[in-house]
């Protein structure tokens, strides 16, 4: 009887799992059997059961109700409506720059010049970069970063569909790391290029699913997917004016410049930096918001270049332990650590120790706040500022002037 037992649950066994191995592999075979048969056909799980742990796989997240989602063939969710839209427009940027020579510094050593004659430069090989750009009009502006394409002499912009184009820089900002490019176009001139949609700011809220794209390593065009997690990041040290969105989604060596989009494959930043200590991705990267871009490229469009107001301060801020010893209620506000002798501030009589409160009626929370705040004055125009002088409050008038233009410090 014991054997008798051990063949049929042998057997049993054996045989469910060949019945699931058809119904995992092959289900269309099941339905050709009889109805009988059929009825065996274990149930399908819901869509809310979780897989469990020991399985070793997670269940996919939940996606937002209101976010646009297309059916992929297999019924599963997809995105592919989004990455649709955005991809044609982001393009692979390429640079070379041309061999640059220096004196050597053993040039004028007599030694030095017996033995390798009057040749006193150093001849340094051409260097070449890659990056990623985003199509922003019909007519070729290219948006990208500006350290992407510094120094470059050469520029060629490239397809995913293997098209080719050269693109001459039309203006630069080093302070935001934006660039603006433009497609040479064709001979008759009736190319139209693809253009990506502009998303808005106000729109976007930490947690919206974001889609990264560009050229990351050289590899090709590629697209990562990850949510926004967080906003207004500042204090990083990347750039002079800092307000990135930060994502999760993977940003790696030759994502710059390229794209980060919302669900609709609407243009929400341009992606910049990684915090990495490895090179890759760690799931921490920033990307420069959509509003900062476009205003930065409707000026580089317009002007050439980008014009900022300035009053000439140093400033510093504000602690609790400054804000206790000034008497301070809060930390709000931006302590004048220096004037500039002859500048606007100077000129208005703004002194050092006063702590800025408002500028033209809109409140300072911290020395980043401050540096935005004036930079978006017009030069020439005079604007008030509000300031507490000791325990007084002070409200000067002050002819807002030109930011000096940016110098790179040479290493």
């Amino acid at each position: 009887m014991r054997k008798f037992w051990l063949i049929f649950a042998q057997t049993v066994t054996i045989g469910l799992v060949v019945y699931l191995g058809v119904l995992t592999l092959r289900p269309e075979w099941l339905a050709t059997l009889p109805a009988s048969f059929a009825s065996f056909a274990l149930p399908a799980l819901p869509a809310s059961t979780a897989l469990p742990a020991s399985t070793g796989m997670a269940a996919a997240p939940p996606v937002a109700a209101d976010a646009p989602r297309s059916e992929t063939p297999s019924g599963m969710n997809s995105f592919r409506d989004a990455a649709k839209r955005a991809l044609p427009s982001v393009v692979h940027i390429f640079t070379s720059q041309k061999a640059r020579t220096r004196r050597h510094p053993l040039a004028d050593d007599p030694i030095f010049r017996h033995f390798f004659g009057d040749s006193a430069e150093i001849d340094h090989p051409r260097r070449s970069g890659l990056g990623s750009g985003v199509i922003v009009s019909a007519d070729g502006y290219v948006l990208t970063n500006h350290h992407v394409v510094e120094d470059a002499d050469q520029i060629e912009i490239a397809f995913d569909n293997g098209w080719t184009y050269s693109a001459q820089p039309i203006g630069s900002d080093p302070e935001t790391d934006l660039a603006v490019l433009r497609l040479l176009p064709d001979k008759d001139g009736t190319r139209v290029f693809p253009a990506i949609a502009l998303g808005r700011m106000d729109e976007v809220g930490v947690g919206d699913l974001v889609l990264a794209i560009g050229n990351p390593f050289g590899v090709g065009q590629t697209v990562t997917m990850g949510v926004v997690s967080a906003l207004g990041r500042s204090h990083l040290g990347i750039n002079t004016f800092e307000n990135f969105i930060q994502t999760d989604a993977a940003i790696n060596p030759g994502n710059s410049g390229g794209a980060l989009v919302d669900a609709h494959g609407r243009l929400i930043g341009i992606s910049t930096a990684i915090y990495t200590r490895s090179g890759g991705s760690m799931g921490i990267g920033f990307a420069i918001p959509i509003s900062t871009a476009s205003d930065v490229m409707d000026q580089i469009i317009r002007n050439g270049s980008v014009t900022r107001g300035w009053i000439g301060v140093e400033v510093q801020e504000i602690t609790r332990e400054l804000a206790e010893s000034f008497g301070l209620p809060d930390t709000d506000g931006a302590l004048i650590a220096g004037v500039q002798r002859g500048s606007p501030a100077d000129k208005g009589g703004i002194r050092p120790g006063d702590i800025l409160l408002a500028v033209a009626d809109q409140p300072v929370k911290n020395p980043q706040t401050m540096l935005g705040l004036i930079a978006a004055l017009e030069p020439g125009k005079t604007v008030a500022f509000s300031f507490r002088r000791q325990t007084q409050p002070v409200r000067l008038p002050i002819r807002v002037g030109k930011r000096p233009s940016f110098q790179r410090t040479e290493h």
